[in-house]
């Protein structure tokens, strides 16, 4: 009887055990107030990146070192963009390539690895990168070049499904974290320069089944699905044609190819759509809804809820997707997006008016401002690249010079927010474009662009700097300057720093209030990725994926060209306080 007795009590502790294992809708929730673990892109729906964590401080920090580092391997460098996350002991990381490793946490030995094998004929835009994934129940989920999402056991890297996205042949892909919002997984899609039709859709993470579709693109229907997958239709997305000439709604673009926030209060998913197909706007007179936006989507119904235009009618490539984080202003849920175009947008969250919008770039060239009691850009008319019909050979639109340049004020580098300081943390970057339009047609498959470029530097000085952000003055508080262009995201805590990578190669932290760089270490290559922290056993640890790579190498112009002696590599470093 005591036999069968502790058996059965050794049986309900390991089965405890199992179920704590499990990451649920609460945990995800909650994560943001929870530092033992990282279980969302972002630390938190929200996506503030922020942590409470105050052991590392500007006082202990000093005594920061490096516990272990871990090599992705082979020959499969490239940019590393991931960042991981923490559960249970285990950190699991992305990496370029569709690539995912479980690894211990406290140690960095590899548990398992599991590589998706990817056919020929992939076409991603912007290098071979990955993100990172999302955790739910005892699942780790992430998509993969060819457009398809796997989700492996966490503990031993079975796979329990997978389900295509869409045809990588007809140009789509997919790169981003997906989103975990009320029990359903939310991911968007990439392929924005082949002409595809960005949407977000909603699965079940346990399954991979869809629950519904919603399209981006003015014109589009969505979709909803019952438990035996059985399709209907959930409403056309805006009003067809209304701004979109003929027939090039179909090849809209608008991909949602950084994935999006969550914020609990409002029940909406905040996703940024890209840049209209093609980049010739000669050729699509109009608004072209909902590209270069930030689309609010109720997660219940799939329905949009609302939707704010960053740049109408964008002829510059100033995708809209990046993020859009949720935080809390005298009892009002706001948003704050640093866009692509130069210009920092914040929002009610709840209802999509424009609060305030200002420039966080010395060089705007596209528009002299944006008007806040209509929400618009003052466009610069004069400097849209020209319509090349109108040129003597039909072949050559006329050439201008716009600052940005279409890798943009910000790119896929994600910002922070700190409660404490109130203040956005943003890795922009200063460079300008000579850009030009040239005549295209649709073909599946091939790159529909219409137009042609050049990077150019503003001058001999640094490119990047990382800007402290007031969002209610648009004030830059201060900024630290670096040398070549920011790709890598940021971290805050409540221990008053920021943390932040460098192409050079360097993590480093600064004084969240006054900038001031108080660490740095060399990781060995570039850093363009988020960095993480997390507590376990009552220590602090911070990691960061590095390997440079990503579009700056690859479509960076005269500014690849300046910044070429870098090296490729592809680690994770993780760090905690000497004792």
């Amino acid at each position: 009887m005591r036999k069968n007795l502790s058996s059965l009590l050794v049986a309900a502790a390991l089965a405890a055990t199992a179920a704590q294992a499990k990451v649920t809708d609460q945990m995800i929730e909650n994560d943001a107030r929870t530092p033992g673990d990282v279980l969302s892109w972002g630390i938190g729906q929200d996506g503030q990146r922020y942590s409470p964590l105050k052991q590392i401080n500007a006082g202990t920090i000093g005594r920061l070192v490096p516990v272990w580092s871990f090599s992705f391997g082979g020959e499969k460098q490239r940019g590393q963009e991931t960042q991981p996350l923490i559960h249970d002991g285990k950190m699991f990381v992305t990496a370029s390539y569709s690539r995912i490793f479980a690894l211990d946490a406290r140690t960095g030995a590899k548990l398992w690895k599991y590589e998706h094998r990817l056919p020929d004929g992939i076409m991603p835009c912007c290098d071979v990168i990955n993100r990172g994934a999302a955790l739910y129940d005892d699942l780790v989920i992430f998509a993969t070049l060819d457009a398809q999402l796997v989700a492996l056991k966490q503990d031993s890297g079975e796979v329990v499904w997978k389900e295509k996205i869409d045809d990588y042949a007809a140009g789509y892909s997919a790169t981003a974290a997906p989103l975990i919002a009320e029990g359903l997984l939310l991911t968007g899609v990439s392929g924005g320069e082949f002409g595809v039709v960005g949407r977000v859709e909603a699965r079940d993470p346990r399954t991979g089944q869809l629950v519904w579709i919603r399209p981006v693109v003015e014109g589009h229907m969505g979709k909803k699905f019952d438990k035996a997958g059985n399709a209907s239709d959930n409403g056309v997305s805006g009003t067809p044609g209304k701004t979109w000439p003929g027939d090039l709604w179909k090849t809209g673009g608008a991909a949602t190819w950084l994935g999006g926030s969550y914020n609990k209060k409002t029940g909406l998913a905040y996703f940024g759509t890209g840049n209209p197909s093609p980049w010739n706007s000669h050729l699509r007179k109009g608004d072209n809804l909902f590209s270069t936006s930030t689309v609010a989507i109720d997660v219940k119904t799939g329905q949009i809820a609302w939707h704010y235009q960053n740049t109408p009618n964008d002829g510059w490539d100033y995708d809209g997707v990046n993020e859009f984080i949720t935080y809390e202003d005298g009892g009002r849920v706001l948003g704050g997006k640093a866009d692509r175009n130069g210009f920092f947008y914040v929002n009610d969250a709840k209802t999509g008016q424009l609060v305030n919008a200002f420039p966080f770039v010395k060089k705007i060239t596209w528009a002299t401002g944006i008007d806040l009691k209509t929400g618009r850009p003052n466009f610069v008319p004069e400097n849209r690249p020209g319509d090349p019909t109108a040129g003597a050979d039909g072949k050559k639109g006329s050439v201008v010079f716009a600052a940005p340049s279409f890798l943009g004020g910000k790119n896929q580098m994600p910002m922070a927010y700190s409660p404490d300081t109130r203040l956005f943390y943003v890795p922009a970057n200063e460079w300008g474009m000579e850009i030009w339009n040239e005549p295209v047609t649709y073909k599946k498959g091939a790159a529909y662009l219409g137009a042609g470029f050049t990077i150019k530097t503003l001058s001999d000085g640094p490119i990047g700097a990382l800007r402290a952000i007031d969002p209610k003055t648009g004030k830059i508080v201060w900024e630290a300057p670096n040398n070549a262009p920011l790709w890598g995201g940021v971290l805050t805590t409540g221990g008053n720093l920021v943390f932040w990578g460098t192409p050079e190669g360097f993590l480093q932290a600064a004084d969240a209030k006054t900038g001031k760089i108080v660490w740095k270490f060399q990781t060995g290559s570039g850093v363009v990725a988020p960095p993480v922290t997390w507590e376990d056993k009552g220590e602090q640890y911070i990691a960061v994926a590095s390997g440079w790579g990503g579009a700056v190498p690859l479509w960076g112009g005269d500014v690849a060209k300046k910044v070429n002696y870098l090296e490729q590599g592809g680690s994770i470093w993780v760090f905690k306080l000497l004792k």
